[in-house]
């Protein structure tokens, strides 16, 4: 990341995706989001879109305490991830979970909480691009 001061988001960025999928073990992790980041006051604001976008079949397969603890465990990885980006970088975001994809057997909060690690990440590459890959060394 550049050394200099910026603010996080630097604009609007809107339906980012983020996926966490393994398949090590059985059970394996499930989850798959769309978040907005939009600027905001100085902080991190989480909310749920009213019209939160869940099919009908995960919607259906799960209890809305559990979806409501996925939710949970979305903001606490955005926070996470966020709490990690450093003294040059003024957090002042509106996140906004648009949407939700579910499984009944490899969904579980560990999953949501390491996607919304992924979703900051992949709204960091979006609004500065990616980071430098590191030098080889000539030997």
């Amino acid at each position: 990341m550049d050394s200099e001061a910026r603010t996080f988001p630097p604009h609007p960025i809107r339906g980012v995706q983020a996926v966490y999928a393994r398949q090590s073990s059985c059970p394996a992790d499930f989850a798959l989001v769309t978040v907005d980041f939009e600027p905001w006051e100085e902080g991190i604001t989480f909310q749920v879109a009213a019209d939160l976008d869940i099919p009908e079949r995960d919607r259906s397969a799960f209890a809305q305490s559990d979806i409501a603890t996925f939710q949970t465990a979305v903001d606490r990885g955005v926070r996470e991830e966020l709490a990690e980006l450093g003294a040059g970088t003024t957090v002042a975001v509106s996140v906004v979970l648009r949407g939700m994809r579910l499984h009944i057997t490899d969904s579980h909060p560990k999953a949501f909480q390491a996607v919304g690690h992924v979703a900051v990440r992949n709204a960091l590459v979006l609004a500065y691009g990616p980071p430098p890959r590191p030098r080889r060394r000539r030997t």
